[in-house]
């Protein structure tokens, strides 16, 4: 699917999703990623299944206000042993299926929100 940007922006926005990929101002990914406003960082989280709480240690450094984890083609939720370290600093972790993450990111990043998404492809 193909998402339609309502101006053009330098933030990173999804700009299409489908099976195995996402999309990212134009540009293909397809392996676990976290996207901010203002950059792309690699995941090194394994899989859904495999993760751990180091995993999540990295979004305690990005100065988020909300992190929406996709967590690939159907919606789980994290043991909440995993993000307890991020609701101890007041961050909001939103599960949700990888296309659903990228629609919201866009609608929150759009609203300038701290937000990221966190994508997991398995």
């Amino acid at each position: 699917m193909k998402l339609h940007a309502s101006a053009p922006s330098a933030l990173n926005t999804f700009t299409a999703y489908g099976e195995g990929y996402v999309m990212v101002n134009s540009q293909r990914h397809e392996a676990n990623l976290i996207v901010l406003p203002e950059r792309l960082l690699p995941w090194n989280a394994v899989s859904f299944d495999a993760l751990k709480e180091e995993d999540f240690q990295v979004f305690l450094e990005l100065n988020l206000e909300i992190l929406l984890l996709g967590t690939g083609p159907k919606q789980r939720f994290p043991h909440p042993r995993l993000t307890r370290a991020l609701a101890a600093k007041r961050i909001g972790v939103e599960a949700m299926d990888l296309q659903a993450a990228c629609r919201t990111y866009n609608i929150l990043m759009a609203e300038e929100r701290r937000v990221a998404a966190a994508l997991l492809f398995s």
